[in-house]
């Protein structure tokens, strides 16, 4: 079957990589997985004898039917679906937590994280490959060059690890670029901070909406008044003249509180 360029098919061709990456998600025996673009099912087939329960999440429907009859008589139940409209809490047995896998796709990549994070209170811990500049921004640390908006966001809803970065060469067919995994094992920090997660994800935004202005430029442009911004500032004892990528999510939770009188 041909690959399709538009989905960002790129299936995983090293059997040790596949290995480590169905490892990574721990004991999964009494658990439900989500896997997200099974493809050929080069994961799947390792997670079918590992898993209690695998749901195979897949929008390309050839590849899907392939699926259906590949696994009809398993543990294996094919979506066929866009990963980012799919209610992931749907898929609990109760109160159970989901584990998640997948080779996210390079050009949505940001998006399905995003929309995992909508339901961190479903998922326990998720092993996705992506590309290695998105890994770098991911797990980066607050005072990197590669810290940022998506960054922070990431590490408010869990704790990352990078696990191991693979070369074209270990997918079928080669990307133009090399692929990283990292463990995501969900822990909000929302509580922990003592700020609203809609409205603090918000706050973030405003602060990394140009990343090279300092705090004070971008809370002005978001429109914030000086006057209150020095005051939460000196609150906070943040320097206004430093960026976003500078400041630790402690340091921004308070300056968010100081603003917002909390």
């Amino acid at each position: 079957m041909p690959q399709k360029a538009k989905l960002g098919q790129n299936f995983l061709a090293n059997r040790n990589a596949r290995t480590r990456i169905v490892e990574a998600l721990g004991d999964i025996s009494e658990k439900t997985v989500v896997e997200i673009g099974p493809g050929k099912a080069a994961i799947t087939e390792l997670l079918a004898q590992k898993a209690q329960r695998l749901i195979a999440v897949e929008l390309d429907r050839e590849l899907a039917a392939g699926l259906r009859h590949r696994f009809a008589e398993s543990n294996v139940e094919v979506v066929e679906q866009d990963i980012l409209t799919v209610d992931l809490a749907s898929f609990r047995d109760g109160e159970e937590k989901l584990f998640v896998v997948g080779n996210l796709p390079y050009y949505i990549t940001s998006d399905i994280l995003l929309h995992m994070f909508r339901y961190h209170d479903a998922i326990l811990r998720a092993v996705v490959m992506m590309q290695r500049e998105v890994a770098d921004r991911v797990a980066a640390a607050p005072g990197s060059r590669d810290y940022g908006v998506l960054s922070a966001t990431t590490q408010l809803y869990a704790h990352v690890e990078k696990l191991m970065t693979l070369p074209p060469g270990a997918f079928s067919p080669p990307p133009q670029v090399h692929s990283s995994v990292l463990r995501l094992t969900f822990a909000p920090r929302f509580a922990e901070l003592a700020v609203d997660a809609e409205g603090f994800i918000a706050f973030l935004r405003q602060c990394f909406a140009q990343k090279r202005k300092t705090l004070l430029n971008n809370l002005r442009v978001a429109g914030f008044e000086s006057a209150n911004i020095a005051q939460a500032a000196q609150v906070a004892a943040i320097s206004l003249q430093a960026r976003a990528e500078a400041l630790s999510l402690e340091e921004m939770a308070r300056l968010y509180r100081a603003l917002h009188g909390a």
